[in-house]
């Protein structure tokens, strides 16, 4: 029994003795009474003693509980500061003082444009102003059935084809490209819209969608990036200008110690020189090597050879209809030099193509199987930071044994080579904006042609680089 408990009994063994001296007198009833009373106090007192000392055994336990979890945290709080390292010049932090309140998470940033992460958005405007001796509408390049983009361009003031570019990096594994093109009559169409890989390694690149060809030099560099207003005739006469399709392309980057690129592409087949996308929507073909590196500090080079093949089924020209294959072959050199290797004030730039095209089929009904040939050489010299002149001379010639019955149509060459010679002057007003005027005798048709262009380009927007 505790100590307490103990007083409470003393207390009332003592009151039962004072109680005890007037019961002498008492009667036996009286002395039952006091008893019983005497009892009851007692219970009450035992119930309110063992209810103290639970509440005292609770406090107690809470207390000690309290304690070791003190320890606890000290004790952790002294590890943590143990295994900290502090700089000379860092505070130092005891382990005993209170941690500091959690930093509030800032919000997020905005990136520092609001452009940051959106595709690169650019747009090309061409315009021209023509004077040309004979009626465009009506030139022709005799022993040759043309495209639709082959011709001569119109008379007087002309807003030409421009085009709006978006591209960007889609994600690690891919890019995209997208070029709408709006000509003078303000028709759109899609120039290029295609993916390509970025991360293939080994040299791998694949590119999927509607593209330009990666055949010959030229093919594959936009219009505004050409040194002339125009095409050279061969690719008028042959690839209508430029050869481009829905298809897939795949080159491997070879790893030697100068370039050597190895493609080869497969076309859907409705473009020129094909037609009505023969063979199930996949009737062209296209292989390719490039090669070149540097000569000198100031001179380098790059040599390519091409091969295209294609199918027509009715490919119509001008109400001309043929059916058949068409297969071309294109061999190019690229030669440039710059003063110490630095183009920027001073460049030459001189490349030629020659071109050996068969044909085999049906046209206008009547069987056809014959070679064409071409060529075409240019140079063009900028001889001060802001100026530059060019000249070109190219030919193409038809060897068919013409068929009786296709004497007079457009096959009949009539004992011509078509040729053209054109001369150029430039004038840059930035990296952005270009001047040109243009002077060409034509002699592709039967009747010489004196064509005269000025002409204009302005870039907007970042573009990517082309080609060598």
């Amino acid at each position: 029994m505790s100590a307490t408990k103990t007083a409470l009994c003393a207390i009332t063994a003592s009151l039962l003795a004072s109680a005890s001296a007037p019961a002498l007198a008492a009667s036996g009833d009286d002395l039952s009474a006091i008893r019983a009373e005497i009892k009851e106090m007692r219970r009450d007192y035992e119930h309110k003693i063992d209810s103290l000392e639970k509440r005292l055994r609770a406090a107690e336990a809470e207390a000690k509980a309290a304690k070791a979890a003190a320890v606890a945290a000290k004790a952790k709080t002294g590890a943590l500061a143990a295994t900290t390292t502090t700089s000379a010049s860092a505070p130092v932090v005891l382990a005993s003082a209170p941690p500091p309140p959690p930093a509030e998470t800032p919000a997020p940033r905005p990136p520092a444009s609001a452009a940051s992460f959106n595709p690169a958005i650019s747009a090309i405007l061409n315009g021209s102003v023509s004077s040309i001796e004979h009626d465009p509408a009506l030139a022709a390049v005799h022993g040759f059935a043309l495209g639709d983009e082959a011709g001569l361009p119109d008379r007087g003031f002309s807003l030409n084809e421009s085009e709006v570019a978006i591209s960007a990096n889609v994600d690690p594994e891919l890019l995209a490209n997208l070029i709408v093109s709006i000509d003078g009559d303000n028709q759109l169409s899609v120039e290029e819209a295609y993916i390509q890989t970025t991360a293939l390694g080994n040299g791998f690149t694949v590119r999927g969608g509607r593209f330009f060809s990666s055949i010959g030099y030229l093919n594959e560099k936009h219009a505004h990036a050409w040194d002339f207003e125009d095409a050279p005739l061969p690719y008028r006469v042959f690839l209508n200008n430029q050869y481009g399709d829905d298809g897939v392309q795949v080159k491997w980057l070879a790893p030697t110690d100068f370039f050597l690129e190895f493609g080869a592409e497969w076309f859907r087949g409705d473009a020129f020189p094909a037609g009505n996308a023969d063979d199930n929507g996949m009737g062209t073909v296209t292989a390719y090597v490039h090669s070149g590196g540097d000569i000198d500090e100031e001179s380098s080079f790059l040599a390519g050879l091409s091969y295209l093949r294609t199918k027509a089924d009715g490919r119509n020209t001008g109400g001309d209809m043929f059916s058949g294959t068409d297969d071309l072959g294109i061999a190019s050199l690229v030669y440039k030099w710059a003063p110490n290797g630095n183009p920027v004030n001073t460049n030459l730039v001189l490349n030629g193509e020659y071109f050996l095209g068969h044909e085999d089929g049906q046209f206008n009904g009547v069987p056809v199987n014959y070679n064409r040939t071409g060529f075409y050489v240019q140079g063009a010299y900028q001889f001060m930071p802001r100026w530059r002149i060019a000249l070109r001379y190219a030919q193409v010639q038809s060897d068919i044994d013409l068929p009786l019955a296709l004497a007079g149509s457009t096959l009949d060459d009539f004992g011509h080579s078509p040729q053209a010679t054109s001369a150029m002057l430039e004038y840059d007003t930035s990296e952005f904006g270009r001047l040109r005027l243009q002077y060409t005798y034509d002699q592709s048709d039967l009747q010489p042609n004196n064509e005269v262009v000025f002409q204009y380009t302005i870039a907007i927007g970042p573009h990517g680089a082309h080609t060598f």
